[in-house]
């Protein structure tokens, strides 16, 4: 029995090798952020996006533009602002005097990796493009759609919403994004390597290339051979089914969460426990798999009432209840 599971796991260690010499390669320039470089390559393998909040200055920018050189994947940086147009973004239609037509310009959104830096900055009608590129991976100029490339996928930034000049996403919008991470201040530690490795006036960001764009097609139909028991996928139910009615689990959390998660948390907790496997090479998931991605998934799909707020409770207060309470199988 031993044997067959040695044997089952054989390519699934293979992978978690290959994935952990990215990491390598990224820990290079970037210092720490171990986990937010994990939910990116579990983002890519379940082909979904990711919502990054934090302040100014703890290397989000660079651990995309490194994660892209590393995947050989084409990459752009589009600053969203509140004066950012959907053609600044999608592109538009060109006329070509010479043919008497319009033509379609490519915009910067048709590259494998997008930074979507500060995107609570920007108006209604950028996000309302972003969100179609985002859900059906392609973009609409003029009376034609173009497909994007693939993989795709969209990293995008936010400030606070306490930030002068940021506006709150609409929900929407923030269900289709995977993960919500966010990131905080480095240990002493790290900030100390941190300094030493970028404290000159060119520091060496220089990578090594370890996978290409084609390879995730392999990564993503081997996420589909990843086991996962009935009493796990039923843990998982139980887990989103808190959120939506505490009262019947009995949580003590009754007129906190105004809405619960919504179906496509269940989907993504069961993408993103199977990629975690990987990750750790294994061909079968554990419940452990789904406690280590459960806050990332869960904490936006969350919306609380004001009861909630005036006690300052926080989403994470409530999911980390919701995990300390829930039978784990």
């Amino acid at each position: 029995m031993t044997d067959d599971i040695d044997k089952l796991n054989e390519p699934f260690e293979e992978e978690a090798e290959v994935l952990k010499g990215v990491k390598d390669e990224i820990a290079k320039v970037v210092v720490g952020q171990h986990q937010m470089i994990d939910r990116f390559l579990i983002s890519l393998i379940c082909n979904a996006h990711v919502l990054i909040e934090g302040i100014p200055g703890l290397a989000k920018t660079l651990a995309v533009k490194t994660l892209s050189d590393v995947l050989q994947f084409s990459f752009q940086r589009i600053q969203f602002t509140p004066d950012l147009l959907p053609g600044d973004l999608i592109g538009t239609l060109i006329y070509n005097q010479s043919t008497g037509e319009f033509a379609p310009h490519r915009g910067p959104i048709f590259n494998n990796i997008i930074l979507a830096d500060e995107i609570n900055r920007a108006p209604a009608k950028v996000q309302s493009a972003l969100l179609e590129a985002m859900q059906e991976r392609q973009v609409t100029i003029g009376k034609d759609s173009f497909p994007l490339d693939d993989p795709f996928l969209v990293l995008a930034t936010q400030n606070p919403i306490e930030q002068e000049g940021t506006y709150p996403l609409p929900e929407a919008q923030v269900d289709r994004f995977m993960f919500k991470l966010k990131l905080d201040y480095p240990s002493r530690e790290e900030e100390h390597e941190i300094i030493r490795k970028m404290a000159k006036s060119t520091p060496d960001l220089s990578v090594n290339p370890v996978l290409r764009p084609e390879d995730f097609t392999r990564l993503r139909a081997l996420v589909d051979q990843v086991f996962m028991d009935e009493k796990i996928e039923k843990y998982i139910l139980d887990i989103v089914a808190a959120t939506r009615d505490p009262g019947e689990f009995k949580l003590g959390m009754d007129g906190l969460i105004r809405f619960g998660a919504s179906p496509r948390a269940s989907i993504y907790l069961v993408m993103a426990a199977r990629a975690q496997a990987i990750i750790e090479g294994r061909s079968y998931v554990v419940p452990d798999d789904v406690k280590n991605v459960g806050m990332d998934i869960l904490r936006h799909r969350l919306i609380l009432t004001y009861r909630a707020e005036a006690e300052d409770v926080t989403p994470e207060d409530l999911i980390e209840k919701i995990f300390n309470a829930i039978e784990v199988p």
